[in-house]
C-alpha cells in the first residue's frame, strides 16, 4: 500500500538521522561528531525520536485494518466491484447469471448480485410460478439488450433487467389464468424483450435532462398487454379492476395494529407484487447487505404509505395488503441518498416526496380503475421525476450527475470530495488573490521609491547650479577688491 512505504521510509529516516547528512571526507570525524553531545542529551534526544517512531506505526496499522476492512466488506456489499471485476474474465453463461441476478436487484436500485439472489429467494417463497416468470422476464430483456447491442457496461449493472422482471412478474400476478398456465410464458417473453427498446428510446429523451427512465417501460408494457387482452380474454384474462362506488365500511375500533405495522414489510414485498410479509422481511434484509441507507429509507417510505392510507380513510384491506406503500417505497429510496447526495435536507425531501407520492397513488388508482388498469408504478415515476427536476440555490440538496450514481454510501463520499475540493479551489483562488494584492502593492512601492528618486535627481543638479553661481559671484567680488587694492 502507498501508505506503508511512506511510513517506511519515515522510519528509516527517522532511525538513520545522520546517513545521508555527513559527507563522505569527513567519516573519520563521526565517532568525535556522536561523543559531542553529553550522555544525558542524548537520552532526552531517544525519548521524543521513539515517540515519533511509534505513532507512525500505530496509525499506519489503523489504517491497514481499515483497508482490509472495506476491502472484505466490499466483497459482499455496495455494488460487489471486486466480484465484478471478476467475473468479466469467465464465461458467458456465468456473466449473464450475474446480470439477471443485479438486474433483479436494480428494482431497488441496488446493483449487487448477492441481493438479487436473496430477493429470488424471497419469490420462490412467495411463489414459485411467480419467480419463474420473473426470472424468465428478466432473461429474455437481458438477451435482448445483448441482440440490440446496447452499452454492455449498463447491461452488466442490471440496468436492462429490472423491468423485465417487473413484467414477468406483474403478468403472472396480474393473469386471472391461475398458475402453472403456461401459454403466458409467449407474452412474457415478448414483452420483456420489449423493454430494452422502451428503455433506449425513453433514455434518449429523459438524456436531455439527465433524469434516469425509472420504471416507465414496465408500466407501459403491462398497461398495453392488459388493454391488449382484458378481463373477458379467451387465451389471457386479466383480474377486473373496479373503481368504488360505495363508501368503505371504516370502524376505527376494528382497526388490527399488529396487521398495520404488519403492512411495513408487506409494502417493501409490494414492489414485487408480493403480500408475503416473510417475503418483505428478506427485501428488507437484501437492501441492507448491499446499502443501509437504502433499507432504512425503504422502511420509511412504506411507513409514511401507511399513515397516508389512514390519514386519506382507505379501506384497512388496502393498507393490510401493501398497496399504499409500495410506491411511497421507491420514491424515498430514489430521493434519498440514490440521486441526491445525502443530506439532513435530502432526507426531509425524501420523506415530503414519499407522502407526495401516496396522495398522487391515490389519485391515479382512481383514474386507472375506470379504465381497468392498475396503478403499477406511474405514481412513483412520477412523483419522484417531478422532485428531481426542481431547482434551488440550498448547496446542501445536490442532484448527482447520472453518471456518477452508484449506491448511497458511494454517492455520499463522492459529494464529500466534491466539496473538498470546491474549499480547496476557494482557498487557492483567496490565496492567489492575496499574493496578486501583495505584488500590485509591492509594485506600488517601487514606483513611489523610483519617483522619490527621481526627485532626488532634478534637486541635485538644481543644487550644484546654485553653488556654481555663488562661487562665480565669490570669484567675482575676489577680483574687484584685488582691482581696488592696486589702483589705491
Amino acid at each position: 500500500m502507498p501508505g506503508t512505504h511512506i511510513s517506511e521510509g519515515i522510519l528509516t529516516n527517522i532511525t538513520n538521522p545522520f546517513r545521508t547528512s555527513v559527507p563522505e571526507h569527513s567519516k573519520e570525524l563521526q565517532p568525535l561528531m556522536a561523543n559531542t553531545v553529553p550522555q544525558t542529551g542524548q537520552k532526552k534526544a531517544q525519548a521524543p525520536e521513539n515517540s515519533e517512531q511509534r505513532s507512525p506505526t500505530g496509525s499506519s496499522s489503523r489504517a491497514k485494518v481499515k483497508a482490509k476492512l472495506a476491502r472484505l466488506v466490499s466483497y459482499f456489499a455496495g455494488d460487489m466491484a471486486p466480484f465484478a471485476e471478476w467475473m468479466k474474465g469467465q464465461f458467458i453463461l456465468i456473466q449473464i447469471l450475474d446480470w439477471v441476478l443485479r438486474g433483479a436487484a436494480q428494482v431497488m436500485f441496488v446493483n449487487n448480485p448477492l441481493s438479487g439472489l436473496i430477493i429470488f429467494a424471497g419469490l420462490i417463497l412467495q411463489s414459485r410460478w411467480v419467480a419463474l416468470n420473473g426470472f424468465i422476464g428478466t432473461l429474455s430483456a437481458t438477451i435482448s439488450a445483448l441482440i440490440l447491442k446496447q452499452n454492455r457496461g449498463a447491461i452488466a449493472a442490471g440496468l436492462y433487467g429490472y423491468n423485465g422482471i417487473l413484467v414477468g412478474l406483474l403478468m403472472a400476478v396480474f393473469s386471472n389464468a391461475g398458475d402453472w398456465y403456461w401459454w403466458l410464458l409467449l407474452p412474457n417473453i415478448f414483452m420483456s424483450m420489449a423493454c430494452p427498446i422502451v428503455s433506449s428510446a425513453l433514455a434518449s429523451i429523459n438524456s436531455r435532462w439527465d433524469l434516469p427512465v425509472f420504471t416507465l417501460p414496465f408500466n407501459i408494457l403491462v398497461c398495453l398487454h392488459m388493454v391488449a387482452t382484458g378481463h373477458y380474454n379467451l387465451h389471457f384474462p386479466q383480474v377486473l379492476f373496479q373503481p368504488r362506488t360505495s363508501f368503505p365500511n371504516l370502524t376505527w375500533s376494528e382497526l388490527d395494529y399488529a396487521l398495520l405495522f404488519r403492512s411495513i414489510p408487506v409494502g417493501v414485498g409490494q414492489v414485487y407484487g408480493c403480500d408475503n410479509a416473510w417475503t418483505g422481511g428478506i427485501f428488507i434484509i437484501a437492501l441492507f447487505i448491499s446499502s443501509p441507507i437504502t433499507c432504512v429509507h425503504a422502511v420509511i417510505g412504506s411507513a409514511i404509505g401507511m399513515v397516508s392510507g389512514l390519514a386519506l380513510a382507505a379501506p384497512f384491506e388496502n393498507i393490510y395488503f401493501g398497496l399504499w406503500g409500495y410506491n411511497c417505497v421507491l420514491a424515498c429510496i430514489a430521493i434519498g441518498g440514490m440521486f441526491y447526495a445525502l443530506t439532513w435536507q435530502t432526507h426531509l425531501l425524501a420523506v415530503a416526496c414519499a407522502f407526495f407520492c401516496a396522495y398522487l397513488g391515490s389519485a391515479i388508482s382512481n383514474v386507472m380503475a375506470t379504465f381497468s388498469l392498475p396503478a403499477c408504478t406511474w405514481p412513483f415515476c412520477l412523483s419522484a421525476l417531478t422532485f428531481l427536476l426542481i431547482t434551488t440555490e440550498t448547496k446542501t440538496i445536490y442532484k448527482l450527475p447520472l453518471a456518477k450514481v452508484a449506491y448511497p454510501e458511494k454517492n455520499l463520499i463522492y459529494f464529500w470530495k466534491m466539496k473538498k475540493e470546491e474549499r480547496a479551489e476557494k482557498l487557492r483562488k483567496a490565496q492567489e488573490g492575496m499574493q496578486e494584492k501583495e505584488a500590485q502593492m509591492g509594485k506600488a512601492e517601487v514606483k513611489i521609491t523610483i519617483g522619490s528618486q527621481e526627485q532626488e535627481q532634478q534637486e541635485q543638479p538644481e543644487d550644484s547650479a546654485e553653488r556654481t553661481v555663488t562661487d562665480t559671484s565669490d570669484k567675482e567680488n575676489s577680483t574687484e577688491n584685488e582691482t581696488f587694492t592696486v589702483s589705491t
